[in-house]
C-alpha cells in the first residue's frame, strides 16, 4: 500500500478545499494510505474528512502561515515573523513601481522563501506527496517523497507572480496538476519551459451528495424572497468580482428592474468594502451579503439565476454546481471560462466587464425561455466524473524510468 501525504493551510469554506474533500471522499482507501498534513487545523470542512484519512498533528511554526504578522510577534515567533514583514515591504515596493492591482501573490512567493529556512522537515518518508495549494515551497524543500505533484487552480497568466522565483520551486515536481484544460493552457502561457509535465485531473464532482445537500433545511431568506433571485457564491476577494457585481446590479436597479434581488455566500478580507461601495449605491435592500455558509446548495437551490462575476479563474466548482444543480449560469469571460460554460448550452459567458454583465442578466432574465433551456440543458448532461481519479492513480503508478526521461528544462 502507497503512502501519500496531502499538504494544504486549512479546511475553511472555499472552491478549493470543497474540491479537496471531494477528491478525498471518493480515494482508493484500499491502495493507497493518505495522510493529510494541513498548517492550520481551521475550518468548517474538517468534519467532512473521511475516517480513512489521518490528519496529522499541527505544528505551530506551520500555523504561523494562516496568522497575522501582529499575532506572530505576540506569540514570539520572532524567526518566521521578520521573513513576513521583509515579504510584505518587498511587495509593496514592487507593486507600487509596477502599479499591480494584487501585489500579495508576489508577498506570498517572498513570504515562503524567506521562511523556509526556519520551518522543520517532515520525517516521515512518503511514496508520494502532494501541495494542493501554490505556493509550493514546503513539499518542495521539506518533505521527502519517491514522487512529488503540485496542483494549480487558477489562471497564472491573470496574476503577477516572479516566475523565475516560481520555476525554481516547480522543477521540484514530478507532475503539476492543472484542474482544467484552460488552466493548463493560461499557466503555460507564463511558464513555458514546464509543458512535458503539467497535466489535467479536474476537480472531482459528486452530483449526488450536492443535491442530497441542497435539499438540507438551513435559515435561509432566500425562501422568503418572492422576487427574482440571483446567487454567488465566492470568497470575498479581488478575482472574484463582487465590486463588479455590485456595479452591475446599480445598473439594473438604474432601469428600473426593483424585482431583481443579488444574493452573494461567502466571506473574505474585503467584505467591509463591499459593504461600503452597497451602501454607496444604495443597494442594501437588493444586493445582499450573507457571510460564511458550511452547506452553499440551498442557497444556489433557492436562486433563480447562478451568476460569477470574476475577473480571473482555473475552474469555479460553484459553477459546476450550480448547473448540477439545474440553475441557468451566466459567467464572465475570464480565460478559463469555456472549460466548463458551453456558451449558449449550459451557460452564457458575457465579457468582462460591468455593463455586458448588467446586459446578460438583463437578457436573460427577459428572456424566459433562453433561461428554461439553459436550465433543461443542465439537469440533462451528466456531470460524475469520477474517471478523473483513475488520471491521477496512472500519475502514482506511472514507472520510475518514465519520470527519468521527463528531465525538467527550466533550471
Amino acid at each position: 500500500m502507497k503512502k501519500i501525504l496531502i499538504t494544504s493551510y486549512d479546511l475553511e469554506v472555499g472552491g478549493v478545499e470543497r474540491s479537496l474533500i471531494n477528491m478525498l471522499t471518493h480515494f482508493d482507501y484500499n491502495s493507497y494510505q493518505v495522510d493529510l498534513l494541513l498548517f492550520s487545523h481551521t475550518g468548517d470542512f474538517i468534519e467532512y474528512l473521511p475516517e480513512n484519512v489521518t490528519l496529522l498533528k499541527e505544528h505551530h511554526k506551520y500555523a504561523t502561515f494562516r496568522k497575522s504578522i501582529l499575532e506572530m510577534v505576540r506569540d514570539k515567533q520572532w524567526l518566521l515573523s521578520v521573513p513576513r514583514l521583509v515579504a510584505k515591504g518587498l511587495a509593496f515596493l514592487r507593486g507600487h513601481l509596477k502599479r499591480t492591482s494584487e501585489p500579495g501573490y508576489f508577498q506570498m512567493q517572498l513570504m515562503w522563501r524567506y521562511s523556509i529556512p526556519f520551518l522543520p522537515k517532515v520525517t516521515k518518508e512518503y511514496d508520494i506527496a502532494i501541495s494542493y495549494l501554490w505556493p509550493h515551497d514546503f513539499v518542495a524543500k521539506k518533505v521527502k517523497a519517491k514522487k512529488k505533484l503540485a496542483w494549480i487552480h487558477t489562471d497564472y497568466s491573470s496574476i503577477d507572480t516572479h516566475v523565475k522565483m516560481d520555476e525554481k520551486i516547480w522543477t521540484h515536481f514530478d507532475h503539476i496538476v492543472a484542474v482544467s484544460e484552460n488552466c493548463r493552457s493560461s499557466f503555460l502561457t507564463k511558464y513555458k519551459g514546464l509543458s512535458r509535465n503539467v497535466v489535467v485531473v479536474e476537480n472531482i464532482l459528486s452530483p449526488d451528495f450536492i443535491q442530497r445537500m441542497a435539499i438540507e433545511k438551513v435559515e435561509n431568506p432566500m425562501i422568503e424572497d418572492q422576487r427574482f433571485k440571483m446567487i454567488t457564491v465566492a470568497r470575498l476577494s479581488y478575482p472574484k468580482g463582487i465590486d463588479q457585481a455590485i456595479e452591475a446590479m446599480k445598473i439594473l436597479k438604474s432601469k428600473g428592474y426593483t424585482e431583481l434581488v443579488w444574493y452573494v455566500v461567502g466571506y473574505g478580507a474585503i467584505e467591509a468594502e463591499l459593504k461600503e461601495l452597497i451602501a454607496q449605491a444604495q443597494l442594501e435592500d437588493c444586493f445582499i451579503l450573507l457571510g460564511k455558509q458550511i452547506n452553499p446548495y440551498p442557497f444556489i437551490a433557492a436562486g433563480n439565476m447562478y451568476i460569477q462575476p470574476s475577473r480571473y479563474e482555473g475552474k469555479a466548482v460553484t459553477v459546476s454546481e450550480a448547473q448540477i444543480l439545474g440553475k441557468a449560469v451566466i459567467v464572465t469571460n475570464y480565460s478559463t471560462a469555456r472549460s466548463q460554460v458551453s456558451d449558449g448550452d449550459d451557460g452564457i459567458i458575457c465579457e468582462l466587464n460591468v455593463k455586458d454583465i448588467a446586459s446578460m442578466i438583463e437578457k436573460v432574465y427577459t428572456d424566459e425561455r433562453t433561461r428554461h433551456n439553459l436550465e433543461r440543458n443542465c439537469r440533462r448532461k451528466n456531470y460524475h466524473n469520477n474517471e478523473e481519479l483513475i488520471k491521477l492513480y496512472k500519475l502514482f503508478n506511472e514507472e520510475e524510468h518514465v519520470l527519468k526521461e521527463r528531465k525538467w528544462e527550466v533550471i
